[in-house]
Order: structure tokens, then C-alpha cells, then sequence
């Protein structure tokens, strides 16, 4: 599994147009083959933040979510909204060679993933 975490301000006079983009790119990415979620929030203590969090099945799925149309569009108005840059990080979870999973482990996980409750132990990779 792949997760992209991103960090965005954009400005103040620019928010509810952000917000659209934001929820129809939102929308577009949900109904992508491999995407596990895909959500925006909004910061608590600066209403012009907003967090990005992305789930994907695999890196060529996130590869694809790239040559969307909806990314396209999304792309080319972003410069107008944003106040910044974009910072993002992307991170690879993964079972973890050679170790069984402790029964808090996968109890923890099944809760959260179906795929967890097979056994398989997340590890993230940096």
C-alpha cells in the first residue's frame, strides 16, 4: 500500500474555490481502481491549511491517478489557490519479512483493513 500525505495553504480570498477543487478531485480519485481513500482536511488552527491523505493498492495505481483528467484540471488551477507550495511525503506500507504478527497486532489492524485481518503486519518505509 502506498500512502501520500500532503500539506497545502492556500489563500485566504481563495478558499471556497479551493474547497470545490478540492471535493470534486476528491470525488474523481474515489472512483479510481486502486484507491483506498483519498481526503482533504482542514486545519483547526489556520483555516487556509488543509492536509491531503491518499491511500493507494500499489505504486502503479497512484501512477495512474497522475494521468487522470481529473488530475490534469486540478493541476492547472492550483497555482491560482495556492499560497506556497505543495509539500508532500509518500510512504510505502508493507508486511514485514521473516516475523509473525503479535495477536494485538492483527486485531488492531483487521479493525481498520480487511486485507489485515489475513495477516499481514504493516511497516512503513520512508
Amino acid at each position: 500500500m502506498i500512502i501520500v500525505h500532503g500539506v497545502l495553504l492556500v489563500f485566504k480570498d481563495q478558499r471556497s474555490r479551493a474547497l470545490v477543487l478540492m471535493q470534486e478531485m476528491t470525488t474523481a480519485s474515489r472512483l479510481e481502481a486502486g484507491c483506498v481513500s483519498y481526503e482533504f482536511y482542514a486545519s483547526l488552527t489556520n483555516p487556509c491549511q488543509f492536509l491531503l491523505f491518499q491511500e493507494w493498492d500499489s505504486v502503479d495505481a497512484l501512477q495512474d491517478h497522475f494521468q487522470t483528467s481529473h488530475m490534469e484540471i486540478f493541476l492547472e488551477q492550483l497555482p491560482d489557490i495556492l499560497d506556497g507550495e505543495i509539500v508532500t511525503r509518500r510512504y510505502e506500507v508493507r508486511q514485514q519479512q521473516g516475523r509473525s504478527p503479535s495477536s494485538d497486532e492483527v486485531n488492531t489492524e483487521a479493525e481498520r483493513s480487511p486485507s489485515a485481518a489475513e495477516g499481514s503486519v504493516p511497516k512503513i518505509i520512508h
